[in-house]
């Protein structure tokens, strides 16, 4: 289900980062966590999108990510991998519905997610929800440059 929401609303974008194989093997990864959290939202009967994301252990941070004064070994950092949301679904509230279940009872101290910069209303749209801008960062060689934001709990 969730390489199908995926392909929708890749459907248009050749970037082969954005490649359905690519993808899968991201949610393989991230579901292989132990501390892996996944919501899918609905409407009749249908999915309209999904977020999932993991803690991460003790001290740990985002990849070539310069770690931040704040974090230490006790701080509990839940990373947002990813919101997608089916594109007949966005700016309906959804994903405001989809990422407020995803973290509503997180034993964590933070949330932190990548956004891409290219994209400045969607980074505008996570500042609405308390989130803020604390780098940059370019994960893999093929990859956008993203925003890395933090959203204190």
């Amino acid at each position: 289900m969730l390489l199908d929401i995926h392909d929708e609303a890749y459907a248009d974008d050749p970037d082969e980062f954005h490649a359905r194989d690519r993808f899968a093997e991201f949610v393989d990864a991230w579901s292989s966590k132990e501390a892996w959290s996944c919501v899918v939202g609905f409407a009749k009967g249908q999915p309209v999108g999904f977020a999932y994301g993991a803690l991460f252990g003790p001290g740990g941070w985002w990849r070539g990510v310069e770690t931040p004064d704040w974090l230490t070994e006790e701080t509990r950092v839940f990373a947002l991998s990813e919101l997608m949301i089916v594109p007949k679904w966005r700016k309906t509230g959804a994903s405001e519905q989809i990422h407020a279940e995803l973290i509503r009872d997180l034993e964590a101290d933070a949330v932190t997610l990548f956004v891409d910069s290219s994209h400045p209303k969607v980074q505008a749209l996570y500042e609405r929800w308390g989130y803020r801008k604390i780098a940059e960062s370019r994960p893999f060689e093929d990859a956008p440059l993203y925003s890395v934001m933090v959203k204190n709990l």
